[in-house]
């Protein structure tokens, strides 16, 4: 879901490297502390920190997985699949200055 509407233009153009930041691991911080007046950089911090929880908690479900022989391998393929698409695509979204929800996770609101 889209909701470019929601942040004016400056507010995008001055915050395009903020936001990107979110999706850096741990580096999510720094826009949610020091970028607080920016909608757009929020809403990246946002979707940042749920897709860092998100890549912390799948990965250790997937160990447990592991534990059955096939299935196990195989879910971990998906999971390295799905946190490299979801990188890929919040950091594409980030720069190009548009804020799109990540598939799956994106509608999860922490701040």
């Amino acid at each position: 879901m889209s909701t470019q509407k929601n942040f004016s233009e400056q507010d995008i153009a001055s915050n395009k490297g903020m936001a990107a930041l979110s999706y850096l691991g741990i580096l999510f911080l720094v826009p949610l502390l020091a970028a607080k007046e920016s909608r757009y950089a929020q809403f990246h911090a946002n979707q940042g920190m749920v897709f860092f929880i998100a890549s912390i908690i799948v990965p250790v479900v997937g160990n447990i997985l592991a534990l059955i022989p096939f299935i196990g391998w195989i879910f971990s393929l998906a999971v390295w699949f799905l946190i490299t698409a979801g990188f890929i695509m919040g950091l594409v979204n980030a720069l190009q200055g548009q804020a799109k929800e990540l598939p799956l996770i994106g509608h999860i609101q922490l701040i």
